[in-house]
Parts: C-alpha cells; structure tokens; sequence
C-alpha cells in the first residue's frame, strides 16, 4: 500500500496542478498548465515528501532498528508522511481551481500516511518484509549435513553434543534414553565397573563391559562387511544418518544398520559419536 501510494504521488506531480477557465473566443491551446515541478516549495514539501517517507518507512520495515542521528528511519518515515497530507490539504484549501494532479496528491498522500500509520497497529501489517534466513541446507535432496543434528530418524541420539570417537558417552544402550532392561542403574555401575576391574581378563581379550554401544556418523560414504568375513559389502553406510555401534574388534566396529542389519565398519576414520 505505502509502495503504490508513493507511485501514484510521483506520477501526480507531473499533472496539471491547477487549472482555468478559459474565456470564449479565446485560444486557450497557448496557455501551459503548471505542475508541481514548477513549484519548488510544494514540490519537495508534498510529492517529494511522500516519496522519501515511503522509502524510509519501507528501509525501517526491512532492516529494523536502524537509526540516523539517532532517529528510528520507521519512526521518521511515518512522520514524513503526515506532515506531506497536512501540506497537502491545506494547500488545496487554498487553491480555488485544484488540478488533477493537486487531487491525485492528496488522495495519494491520505492512503499513503494511513499505511504508513497502520503498520505498528494492525497485527497482519506487521509481519516483517524480510523473513528470517531459515537453516542451511543438507545434503542434496534433503538429506541432513554430516555433522548436523538431524531432526527425525533411525538412530536420531538428541540434542546431545557429538563427542570424539573415544570418549565415554553419557548414557548406554538405547541412548538417548534410560537404562533399559537388563542395564544396570547408574547407581549400581560404580559397584559393577568395580568388580569387573578385579577380574583378570580372560584369553588375553578385554573384560567384558568395556564397551558401550552408542550412536555415531560417518562423514563419507564407508562399507560394511559382514561379519563372516566376505570381502563384499553387504550395505553401504550413508553420511549425515546415525547408525548404532554395537561392538568393537581391535580397530573395526560392528554397526547396525536402520533395517537391523550388521556388518563390521572397517575404516573408523573420522567419525562422530551422537
């Protein structure tokens, strides 16, 4: 509305902005009706007003809280606005014979300071010009960056910072929720960690309870192997989705795929817990 009223006003300004009866028998052709570039004070004080009020009112819609000197550009835009009417109704109270282009200024400015004014008061009028830069796309087709926090999914682990592969995760199997059955209580893993560290391993491998299965991501496309040893994949595990790992043998992991699947992750390179 600010943006058309401000059109219409510019174009207004070069319309007759007064006109005249002319006499009979007289050749009015020679006669050139004046416009408002042709008087500077209501040039700038109407049509050139409104224009830069609707441009300042439009800057401050866009880019909020911006100030000159001090002064919100909205704020003084609006004013601007009003002041352009209030000059251009007493200005046509003035003239007798008020031309097309006087007229069409006046409604001009009337719609334009009335749109100007509504903006902060009508709620559908206020939403922002600019709508807020939304995330940053995944990968192509939708699919979630490596790295990124997906939002639903097989093996979504929550809000929980991704940990270097490694590190002790904060909750066990079935993560990220409580202890499920057959897992001890948090109160109870200090007793167990403790007895389990005075038994002697058996066979030269690492007592039982060392590791914890938890949720990690790979950052490039990786195979998985099965467990019987077949040097053909038997599925490919995908960046930005969550798999399960389950088990640890030396540097590899047995992973779990979203159709329960599994198979051993030989290259560990790079990954990231959930």
């Amino acid at each position: 509305m600010v943006i058309g009223a401000a059109v219409v006003l510019f174009i207004a300004s070069f319309l007759d902005f007064s006109s005249y009866d002319c006499p009979q028998g007289v050749d009015c052709s020679r006669f050139d009706s004046p416009n408002a570039w042709d008087a500077l004070g209501i040039l700038m004080s109407v049509y050139l007003a409104g224009v830069i009020a609707a441009a300042l009112v439009i800057i401050g819609r866009a880019m909020p809280g911006r100030k000159v000197v001090g002064l919100d550009l909205g704020q003084f835009g609006v004013a601007l606005t009003v002041f352009a009417l209030w000059t251009a109704f007493w200005t046509i109270l003035d003239i007798s014979n008020a031309g097309a282009g006087l007229i069409l200024g006046l409604l001009a400015t009337i719609v334009l300071a009335g749109g100007a004014v509504a903006g902060p008061l009508v709620p559908f009028l206020k939403a922002p010009l600019l709508s807020p830069a939304g995330p940053a796309q995944g990968l192509q087709g939708g699919q979630q960056p490596y790295g990124a926090q997906p939002g639903q999914g097989y093996g979504y682990p929550g809000g929980q910072q991704q940990a270097p592969y490694g590190a002790q995760p904060s909750q066990g199997y079935g993560y990220p929720g409580a202890p499920q059955q057959g897992q001890p209580a948090p109160a109870d893993q200090a007793p167990q960690a403790q007895a389990q560290a005075q038994q002697p391993p058996q066979g030269g491998g690492a007592p039982a309870g060392d590791f914890t299965p938890f949720w990690f991501a790979v950052p490039v496309a990786r195979p998985l192997y099965g467990e019987d040893g077949s040097p053909n994949p038997i599925a490919e595990l995908a960046p930005g989705t969550w798999y399960l790992a389950v088990e640890q043998r030396g540097q590899s992991l047995i992973a779990q795929t979203q159709d329960g699947r599994r198979g051993v992750l030989q290259d560990t390179t790079g990954i990231q817990r959930g």
